[in-house]
């Protein structure tokens, strides 16, 4: 099974009957925000939302890569996850 577009990887996921792990989680993320929003231009999150900062980082790590490129790679990412994860 092999996804085609965005929206193809992102209907992948849904199927996955195992979860990835946080590294992998946080690359899908930061990969489709830069996809679908460009660079991360929003205020870093304060306080103890551990889970919002590494948000954050995951998507200002891809700051620079067009939204073509960070498709592509999400598309792969999500492709490479389906073997393992389906």
């Amino acid at each position: 099974m092999s996804a085609q577009t965005l929206e193809d990887a992102i209907a992948l996921t849904k199927k996955f009957t195992e979860k990835p792990s946080n590294e992998d989680l946080l690359k899908l993320y930061g990969l489709y925000k830069q996809a679908t929003e460009g660079d991360n231009e929003n205020e870093r999150p304060g306080g103890f939302d551990f889970k919002a900062a590494a948000k954050y980082n995951a998507w200002l790590n891809m700051k620079g890569k067009s939204k073509e490129e960070a498709t592509e790679q999400y598309i792969q990412l999500v492709d490479q996850l389906s073997k393992t994860h389906i």
